[in-house]
């Protein structure tokens, strides 16, 4: 991987969170921040360990996840370039009930809890900026157990490729979509198993809908997907 340094304060300017804090408020953040870089399959922790700060994904990609006690693995979310992870659990003082597992080579900033903690005592602008996204994310789980109770495996699989749909695309063209990482891992993510997501991508392919290579899929026909009932 490479080992250039980067200007921390300059990343964490340009971050959601952070955008409209001044320069010496991110000085003081930068001094708590550390630089993170993990290998493709490095653990970054395990479920048990303590929390001591958030992360910061500045590339590659990282799969938080639980093994159940027969050693199914679950895909709680997987986090890429710009997004942030552990802010719930640093308030809460607990230690991780996930494990975070690289999936491609990966550079990440750790944020440490104590330099977290001064600037929501400092600026109370910060404090809600950090709810905004805890709030965020609270929203997505709850999506996300509506979807494994009320959709079908089709409809969630085709949700999970609309994601890529251009805003201003043209239905009758065709769109290519990489998918980010193994099919398996996307189907624990969905709450299918391997088996169920690679049939009904066969499925969706046999009506002409998608055309699937390896981890390349071309959505042939949007509007019969977005309809598509199975």
């Amino acid at each position: 991987m490479p080992s250039t340094p980067i200007k921390v304060q300059s990343f964490l300017a340009n971050l959601p969170l952070f955008k409209e804090v001044n320069p010496d408020e991110v000085d003081r953040i930068a001094a708590g921040t550390q630089e993170v870089r993990i290998a493709r399959g490095e653990i970054l922790f395990r479920k048990g360990d303590p929390c001591e700060g958030f992360h910061v994904v500045i590339y590659g990609q990282i799969k938080l996840a639980f093994t159940s006690h027969s050693g199914a693995e679950k895909v709680v979310e997987l986090m890429g370039t710009g997004q942030s992870f552990g802010e719930a659990v640093l308030f809460m003082e607990k230690p991780y009930p996930v494990y975070a597992q690289a999936l491609a080579d990966t550079m990440l900033l750790h944020i440490a809890k104590a330099v977290v903690f001064e600037e929501i005592e400092r600026d109370p602008k910060f404090a809600r900026r950090i709810i905004g996204g805890l709030s965020r994310r609270l929203h997505g789980l709850i999506a996300d157990l509506e979807s494994y109770s009320l959709l079908s495996g089709a409809q969630r699989v085709i949700g999970y490729l609309l994601r890529y749909e251009p805003e201003s695309g043209a239905s009758g063209e065709s769109i290519k979509v990489t998918l980010p990482t193994s099919k398996g891992i996307i189907a624990s993510r969905l709450n299918l198993t391997p088996e169920h997501f690679s049939r009904i991508l066969h499925d969706l392919s046999d009506v002409g809908l998608i055309q699937v290579d390896g981890r390349s899929v071309t959505i042939l026909n949007l509007e019969g997907l977005r309809t598509y009932e199975g």
